[in-house]
């Protein structure tokens, strides 16, 4: 069985991992919330459903709203792009509304560039989500579970295929 998630009410994560493309090609990509969720989400794992912008949200919108179901749950979960940084390849979102046990949600993605090797980068992604007082913990559970496998899932996307 398991290790069972430890969930406290505020419970922050933080993931790096190197990967495969230059940090041009990966901000290019992860800046955009519906392509991030595609890779954190490929259609075998159906993690999330009915992703769209909305109330004229874009991914040259700051700010940007946008909301998915969650199959967990099948709650919507209504998201923004709060804050973006082209230049240092920063982003940060938060919830809009709580859902599914979370109170509040906040989360950065950042790209940095890998000095000596220019052709990688380094992608880190750290979030904290408040847990209600009123939270269905196995649903908080199998979120996390999910969140703490994201960032494997950015660093299989931009993998090098060997041939």
């Amino acid at each position: 069985m398991p290790d069972r998630i430890q969930i406290q009410r505020k419970h922050t994560m933080y993931h790096s991992t190197i990967l495969d493309a230059d940090p041009d090609t990966v901000w290019a990509t992860i800046r955009d919330a519906m392509q991030i969720l595609e890779i954190v989400s490929p259609g075998d794992l159906d993690v999330h459903r009915d992703v769209s912008w909305v109330e004229g949200g874009s991914v040259e919108t700051v700010p940007a709203r946008y909301d998915f179901k969650l199959t967990l749950s099948d709650k919507v979960v209504q998201q923004e792009i709060a804050a973006r940084d082209e230049i240092n390849r920063t982003q940060s979102y938060r919830a809009v509304a709580p859902t599914s046990g979370v109170a509040n949600y906040e989360a950065t993605i950042r790209v940095f560039p890998i000095t000596n090797d220019p052709a990688r980068s380094f992608f880190d992604w750290s979030r904290t989500l408040e847990i209600a007082e009123d939270a269905d913990l196995g649903v908080v559970e199998g979120i996390i579970g999910i969140m703490e496998k994201q960032t494997d899932a950015v660093r299989d996307h931009f993998a090098r295929t060997v041939r």
